[in-house]
């Protein structure tokens, strides 16, 4: 397998799943995990893609060869019985012509096909998968109140309301101190 597909595509599931789960307001340290378990889960899927390619291959392809001779024979057989010259017969006999250019792939081009073609559901189910695992052992460390774990924006000490302002020292609303200055 080449470099950039072997290390690409679990780098691209990693960034993708880190970035989703930022952008749907997951703490930093869940995001890290779930783009960790993101790539991994990429990983997986891409080598389980090519088994299963590997595994399923020849069967399909031999189901292809036979499904091929077997249409142009039914094509051919009902050629035979319609009327000599009609528009039908010649529409059949030119398709039945057309089918014989298709080439058949060779053994080792149809597993490599069938392997994109395993890979490109396999890969992205797999990350997010694994990436929603990451998500979920993120909780652990942000239940135990580990930092980088825990939800919750910045809070900044010289807003109204805070404990800093001198409304609050006085114990005063902010709507209210607000009122009379």
């Amino acid at each position: 397998m080449r470099g950039a597909l072997k290390y690409g595509v679990p780098a691209a599931a990693a960034l993708a799943t880190g970035g989703y789960a930022l952008s749907q307001g997951e703490d930093p340290g869940s995001a890290i995990l779930a783009g960790a378990a993101g790539g991994l889960g990429g990983a997986a899927g891409l080598l389980g893609a090519r088994a299963l390619a590997g595994k399923y291959a020849p069967d399909l392809l031999n189901a292809a060869k036979k499904g091929k001779v077997s249409a142009e024979k039914s094509l051919l057989e009902s050629a035979v019985n319609m009327p000599e010259g009609s528009k039908r017969q010649s529409a059949i006999l030119g398709l039945i012509d057309k089918s014989a250019g298709i080439p058949i792939p060779s053994q080792q081009a149809f597993t490599r096909g069938a392997g994109k073609v395993a890979a490109a559901g396999l890969v992205p189910a797999a990350a997010l998968t694994a990436g929603l695992g990451g998500v979920a052992l993120g909780a652990i460390p942000g239940s135990l109140g580990v930092p980088g774990f825990q939800q919750g924006g910045y809070i900044d000490p010289e807003t109204m309301g805070s404990s800093n302002t001198q409304s609050a020292k006085y114990g005063v609303t902010p709507y209210a101190s607000t009122q009379y200055m």
